[in-house]
């Protein structure tokens, strides 16, 4: 068994950019939980902060199983409304809508052939997705566990289980 968590590289999951509320408390929750079900060896595939994100989630959570595991961090656009970080896009939820559907089936020819340039446009963080399609070859369990565009960023957690 292979187990895959998609999670967000949002700096509002860490420690020095928490504040008296928690704006991202239903997603911390299920980022936790989905790390959780990791085993102990961990390969992460991020990049920039959302490595420092996986780290910190990792460290956050007892995992015990020994099964292989990776965690990657990437989100859809952060263009979706015009109070989002790169202001509203009328292509973020159609580029959103194609991402979900490619990591849902998974679609390992569909996340390896993402445009990046037009990720990059979204301010899309994609750059690891592509990477997924050969750790989900074969039968694949997925599970959704956050799917929502807070602040006109498109987040999931994912989990995908292969046999």
């Amino acid at each position: 068994m292979t187990r895959v968590v998609l999670v967000p590289g949002v700096l509002a999951l860490l420690p020095e950019y928490a504040g008296f509320a928690d704006p991202v408390a239903d997603l911390r929750a299920a980022c936790l939980a989905a790390v959780a079900t990791l085993g102990t060896d961990v390969e992460v595939l991020a990049s920039g902060s959302g490595a420092r994100v996986a780290r910190h989630l990792l460290d956050q959570v007892p995992r015990s199983d020994d099964h292989p595991s990776y965690l990657v961090v990437g989100n859809g656009s952060a263009t979706r409304t015009e109070r989002a970080p790169g202001h509203l896009d009328e292509r973020a939820a159609d580029f959103d809508a194609r991402l979900r559907a490619a990591l849902v089936g998974p679609d390992p020819v569909a996340l390896a052939a993402l445009d990046q340039d037009l990720a990059t446009e979204l301010w899309a963080d994609t750059g690891q997705l592509g990477r997924l399609g050969g750790l989900l070859g074969g039968d694949c369990d997925v599970q959704v566990t956050y799917a929502d565009a807070p602040y006109g960023v498109q987040y999931w957690v994912m989990t995908w289980t292969t046999a």
